[in-house]
This record gives structure tokens, C-alpha cells and sequence, in this order.
């Protein structure tokens, strides 16, 4: 490598969100979407620093089912460039315990928590089974179900409430955003579902009268509440007797980065914290289990359910 070709090589290493991808890509594949999920940032700005790295030789990019990804090379093909790959692995190892660098780790574990539990990664990773996804197994456990009308609080941008008014005789959607629940609609009228009913709201006052659903979804939506207690017994309120109010969000954590980037209020629930929240909203028959949980991630999903029986107290709306 000549004095030039140096140069230009540590002016392009000059740039932390270069550096940060190359943190990423020394540890494991990764494609522009997941990169763009993991930074943080605009997915054109992902693909112009990649096209800066692979230029640079120090990124490779691999076409691999459909997508492409990107790593980087192997040691053996550096081409002269081991010396400062051991200056860059010197240097992430120093900066591990750096927020920034913590958190990018956190989101990459996420991303490959996703990716394991794709059916593509289970079982005989050689198999090929065509039509074999997670998404199918979820619709056809909803035609197990009678129709039910489900309350998505919280929906942000409809992922949830475009699935459940799959097998729903009808989805009342909330959410406080208005520019949040505009995409949510866009993503149904894509996908031409019509059995559902958009309401702007907060979780701790609900838009809704009571007794008005079988079931009340809060999806990763708890932790983002100002009062996590008010927003049960909301739930509680919409829910007609005998029907589920259904949880699903976080074990508690310390990841305090997401108050900022996600703008979560709590981080996270503990087990039995959860449990005594759900039982004070008036609920019965209370179950609190781990929904998913990835070695060494720090995410731990909990799904927790309570019944809405005979008698339980009613919070004005």
C-alpha cells in the first residue's frame, strides 16, 4: 500500500458510523436493512458508506437467498490490509464498553435474535421446506378461534393489527400518534383488510366504551406508558367479562439507551411486577411466561394474560 492509497484508506476510516459497521461486519453478516434497523440511520446512508468500504476492500458484499450481504473478508484474503484490521480489533475490543458500541451490540443481537426464529434456522438447517414461516403458523392458529372483536393498543404501525383482523371478526385499533396510525392505514389498505377501526388515543384513556372487545392486545406498548397501572385498568374497562386482556413486552433491563432512541418510559417489567400490575387492574387466572429470550441478549420478551371476570372493578373512561 502506497503513501496515496494509505491516505485515502484512514480519511475513509475517519467516520464513526463507518467504523461502527465495520464493528458490526467483523462480527457477523449482515444486510442493508438490518444495518440500517441496528444504526439507526437513513437506508441510503447505510449503502453509501458500504459502497465506500467495499470500494476500499474492506468490506465484502455476497448474494445469499435473495438478499445480499455484507462482512468482511476473511484473513486470508486482506490483501496487505492485516496490519490495520489488527488495529481495528484492538481498537473495538478497547471500545466494547463504550454506550454506543453496547448499543449496537444489543440491536444486533435483536436482528439475529429475528433471524432465529425464522423456521429457515430450526431444525436440520440442510432441509428445505418451501412455505414454511412463522407468519403461517400464527394465521392458522387464528382459525382455531371464533370470531372476536380485539382491541390493538398501542398499534403503532399496524403490524400486529393487520394479523390479528386476519381471524377477527373485528380490530379496533389505538394509538396517541396520528402520523403512526396514518402508515398503520396505508399498510391495511395494501394488504386490503377492512374489518378494522382506527381511533387516535392514549393508553391510560382510551377511546373506547366499556365491555367493547373480547380480547385487548398491548404489544411492546406498556413500557411506553406514562402510568403502566392506568393502562390496565383501561384495558380491563374495554374488555367485556370473560374475555383476555393479552401483554406482550419487555423483562426488566438496563439498556437506558432506549429512552432516547425509542423513547421507552420504563425499562421493562419485572416478572412479578408484571403480575401484581395485572392482578391490581382486577383481572383473574393471571399467567406471566418468557415469550422469548436469545443467549446473551438483553431483551427478554414476557407474554402475560389475565381474564376479565364477573365483578372486576371499572375505571371511568
Amino acid at each position: 500500500m502506497n503513501m496515496k492509497e494509505a491516505s485515502a484508506l484512514f480519511r475513509l476510516l475517519g467516520d464513526e458510523v463507518r467504523l461502527r459497521l465495520l464493528r458490526l461486519l467483523a462480527a457477523e453478516r449482515l444486510n442493508v436493512t438490518e444495518l440500517t434497523g441496528i444504526l439507526g440511520i437513513a437506508q441510503s446512508g447505510v449503502s453509501r458508506h458500504l459502497g465506500l468500504l467495499r470500494e476500499s476492500g474492506l468490506v465484502e458484499e455476497r448474494r445469499e437467498g435473495g438478499f445480499t450481504y455484507y462482512q468482511v473478508p476473511p484473513p486470508e484474503a486482506r490483501n496487505g490490509t492485516t496490519p490495520l484490521w489488527q488495529m481495528l480489533d484492538a481498537q473495538f475490543a478497547a471500545s466494547a464498553d463504550e454506550p454506543i458500541a453496547r448499543a449496537d451490540q444489543v440491536r444486533l443481537k435483536e436482528v439475529l435474535r429475528l433471524r432465529k426464529e425464522s423456521f429457515a434456522n430450526h431444525g436440520d438447517g440442510h432441509q428445505l421446506v418451501p412455505g414454511r414461516s412463522w407468519a403461517a403458523w400464527a394465521r392458522a392458529l387464528g382459525h382455531l378461534l371464533p370470531a372476536l372483536d380485539v382491541a390493538d393498543l398501542g398499534c403503532g404501525e399496524g403490524y400486529l393489527t393487520v394479523e390479528a383482523a386476519e381471524w377477527a371478526r373485528r380490530v379496533i385499533a389505538v394509538d396517541r400518534s396520528s402520523e403512526v396510525l396514518a402508515r398503520a392505514k396505508a399498510l391495511a389498505r395494501r394488504r386490503g383488510v377492512s374489518n378494522i377501526v382506527w381511533e387516535q388515543g392514549d393508553l391510560e384513556r382510551v377511546p373506547l366504551a366499556d365491555d367493547t372487545v373480547d380480547v385487548t392486545l398491548l404489544s411492546q406498548a406498556l413500557h411506553h406508558a406514562t402510568d403502566p397501572a392506568a393502562a390496565l385498568a383501561e384495558c380491563a374497562r374495554i374488555t367485556r367479562v370473560g374475555g383476555r386482556v393479552l401483554v406482550l413486552d419487555l423483562r426488566r433491563h438496563d439498556e437506558t439507551w432506549v429512552r432516547d432512541r425509542l423513547g421507552d418510559r420504563w425499562l421493562g417489567f419485572d416478572d412479578a411486577q408484571l403480575e401484581k400490575l395485572l392482578k391490581a387492574a382486577g383481572l383473574t387466572d393471571v399467567h406471566v411466561d418468557v415469550g422469548a429470550k436469545l443467549t446473551g441478549d438483553p431483551f427478554t420478551v414476557l407474554v402475560a394474560s389475565g381474564k376479565v371476570a364477573p365483578g372486576t372493578l371499572r375505571t371511568e373512561g
